[in-house]
């Protein structure tokens, strides 16, 4: 096992690992920026390492500084978290060479997967059904005459992209030269990678994805599904597991496709494959996320199996200690993401001072966050204030009790908006009460605001 694991995230999930690690025995060493010094994540690690300003580029993005913070401080692996150098591929080759064991799959897997299109070419050999479009980037126009091909809509995603940027959904051929090219820009921007691809776009679509695990002796697991249809800006707000209204031959199948494309690309860790799955009840691939999730205590609840703990344990090279056959999951999990946003303004950041923060509590109630009273929220980072989680035995129940949790929670201050009567709004409403809700279902409750 490893002498010591450097946490190169912040807030709420740095806290997470962090007492994962207490509870391994493992030191811990926190790397925080100037606006961090004081954060939870501090105060819980063994050591902290300031390595830059508030701008993340200057700090938690910053490869050279998370890299000298490791070797100062002597650790021989790094947990990157979810966002931030999470899905880097320099960076992983970068510990690679320094010695230190970075806690995710190898350098190349996480290349392939993390480049949208060489996934989608790696998932057609490997059998997973895919939505028609393109799997190299194409010229503008070629890749409208793709696009008229296919029929609209369609949607341009950026090749290197992730957590919901970098996509355009385009209506009509009329527009689709200047959003394809607009797409390119706005990649280019973002990710310093102006590539992008063309796929059919699905309006009345359910987005689930499946939890895998892998070891590095060639044997993986899946843990069951996670629905994730409840978004906006193509950014997740809320999600449960199993995924309510679908046919269990169908995510059995979903979920035997994403350790086959696991196994196909050589995946170690914890991982996730994307899948849209229509009114039909046909299902397709749509990208693998090469990190732990913001949702992953979803899983954890329905399940009983620790993720973090599990990511460690295959870092450090132990063999998965169960099979398939052992991973059952019970009852009904939902997480609804607070979020400092404010949804009268089209959920656009609203950071403040944390003046009252007192979360749920109550059997099977689960709050994860570093957020408490005094808090300044920061407008530099992930608008992400805590995640709640609760379990029941069945659906409704569940429901039942993210509600009353939901109108418990009291979190407040000057300026501060967040997304709580939103969500239970989003609760509340009959199409998501029934399973009848699709991936339009945000859009349609902001109209009737």
């Amino acid at each position: 096992m490893f002498k010591k694991i450097l946490i190169a995230n912040r807030g709420e999930i740095a806290l997470r690992i962090a007492r994962c690690c207490r509870e391994l025995g493992i030191p811990t060493v926190a790397v925080h920026s100037t606006r961090d010094r004081d954060s939870a994540v501090v105060q819980v690690a063994d050591q902290a390492v300031q390595i830059g300003p508030a701008p993340p580029t200057r700090s938690y993005l910053n490869a050279a500084a998370v890299l000298q913070a490791a070797e100062q401080s002597g650790a021989d692996a790094i947990h990157p978290g979810y966002g931030f150098l999470s899905e880097s591929p320099d960076f992983a080759d970068a510990c690679e060479s320094l010695g230190v064991t970075l806690i995710g799959p190898p350098a190349s897997v996480m290349a392939e997967l993390g480049d949208k299109t060489s996934a989608r070419a790696l998932m057609t050999r490997a059998g997973l059904p895919l939505l028609p479009g393109s799997v190299h980037p194409l010229s503008p126009e070629a890749a409208e005459e793709l696009a008229a091909t296919i029929g609209f809509p369609v949607i341009v995603k950026a090749a290197a992209g992730g957590g919901g940027r970098g996509m355009q959904v385009v209506h009509d051929r009329d527009s689709f030269l200047d959003d394809y090219r607009r797409t390119q820009a706005t990649a280019q921007m973002l990710f310093g990678d102006g590539r992008v691809y063309v796929e059919k776009y699905l309006r009345d679509a359910r987005h689930v994805e499946i939890q895998v695990l892998c070891d590095r002796y060639g044997r993986a697991v899946h843990l069951g599904e996670r629905d994730c249809t409840v978004q906006r800006r193509h950014q997740k707000l809320v999600e449960e597991t199993p995924a309510p209204e679908l046919p269990v031959d169908l995510t059995e199948r979903m979920g035997r496709s994403a350790v086959d494309g696991a196994l196909a690309a050589g995946y170690v860790g914890a991982g996730t494959f994307e899948f849209l799955v229509d009114p039909d009840g046909n299902y397709y691939f749509m990208e693998v996320n090469c990190r732990i999730q913001v949702e992953h205590p979803v899983t954890e609840m329905a399940t009983g199996i620790d993720l973090v703990r599990e990511q460690i344990k295959i870092a450090a090279g132990e063999p998965l200690a169960f099979t398939q056959d052992d991973v059952r999951p019970r009852g009904v999990a939902i997480e609804c993401r607070i979020n400092a946003e404010d949804p009268a303004r089209d959920f656009a950041p609203a950071p403040g001072l944390v003046t009252e923060f007192v979360p749920p509590g109550g059997p099977f109630v689960r709050v994860d966050s570093h957020v408490h009273a005094g808090y300044e929220v920061p407008p530099n980072y992930d608008s992400l204030l805590a995640k709640l989680v609760v379990w029941a035995p069945h659906r409704d129940e569940a429901i039942a009790r993210m509600l009353r949790s939901l109108a418990e929670f009291r979190i407040s201050g000057p300026r501060l908006h967040t997304t709580v009567d939103f969500l239970r709004q989003v609760l509340d409403d009959p199409r998501f009460r029934t399973a009848t809700h699709t991936t339009a279902l945000v859009d349609q409750l902001m109209d009737r605001r």
